[in-house]
């Protein structure tokens, strides 16, 4: 039953990979040439001559990554401030961001656009990366991975002078490493796909993001240089997505194991 899921899940990971192999001009008489040679790599050769594409892939990569450092920087930090510190209504603020998680981003847009735009912030990478830096469940992870790190840790730490910042930096952080690869793979993930916000805030062609560069190419498709070509576009768009879980892979699976904590 695994294999047949497996199957299904990779088929069309196969045929685009297919695709982009072939000659336009064989995939414009039937798309079943995919399955006969020959094949050739033309269509990646082509990618070379489309700066554009280059272009959003920088600009993917600067949000991707911009996007990330930031959750993983904002959630860390509240994380450890709503499991080890006192201060006044801690347990509301929390309940308040728990309620982020029921809210549907579709909800919040037109308020969030308004408000890019008097900031002046579209087309811009802040404004891409600023809406998702505010992870209501990066806040929610990182709370109970610090809440499940023994309190006797800090204690020894404060017996010995060490400052509240250090013992964070230097002795608590150290240990959650598992939960920030997990939290941090599946927000560079999320802000690699995002589709939403970047085709509301970059209206211009150079602030494309990769997701959006490629939907523009395919809704032209009359002006586009084939289907193998659109194939071997979604196909490099992959491929960073690809290294990056292969990278974080072994973080997933200790955290997941509940490893991380000894």
């Amino acid at each position: 039953m695994a294999c047949a899921f497996a199957v299904v899940m990779i088929a069309p990971v196969l045929w685009i990979l297919g695709l982009s192999l072939k000659d336009n001009t064989l995939l414009m008489r039937g798309t079943d040439a995919v399955f006969s040679s020959p094949y050739t790599l033309e269509n990646y050769g082509n990618l070379f001559h489309s700066s554009l594409v280059f272009r959003w892939l920088l600009n993917s990569t600067i949000v991707a990554i911009g996007q990330t450092l930031g959750v993983l920087t904002l959630s860390s930090l509240a994380g450890y401030a709503f499991a080890r510190l006192e201060f006044p209504f801690r347990k509301t603020l929390f309940v308040i961001v728990l309620f982020g998680l029921a809210v549907p981003e579709q909800a919040v847009i037109i308020a969030r656009h308004q408000m890019f735009s008097w900031l002046n912030m579209h087309n811009s990478y802040l404004g891409l990366m600023l809406p998702g830096m505010s992870s209501a469940f990066g806040v929610f992870l990182m709370t109970q991975f610090f809440r499940a790190i023994p309190k006797e840790i800090d204690e020894a730490a404060l017996l010995d002078n060490t400052p509240r910042f250090r013992i964070f930096w230097r002795v608590l952080l150290p240990l959650t490493i598992p939960a920030q690869a997990t939290l941090g793979i599946f927000t560079f993930l999320l802000a690699w796909n995002d589709y939403w916000w970047p085709l509301i805030s970059a209206t211009k062609k150079e602030m494309f993001t990769l997701t959006i560069g490629i939907a523009s190419t395919q809704t032209n498709f009359a002006q586009s240089e084939g289907l193998g070509f659109l194939a071997a576009q979604a196909v490099f768009a992959s491929l960073p997505v690809v290294v990056v879980y292969i990278f974080f892979q072994r973080h997933i699976v200790t955290a997941v194991s509940g490893g991380a904590v000894k």
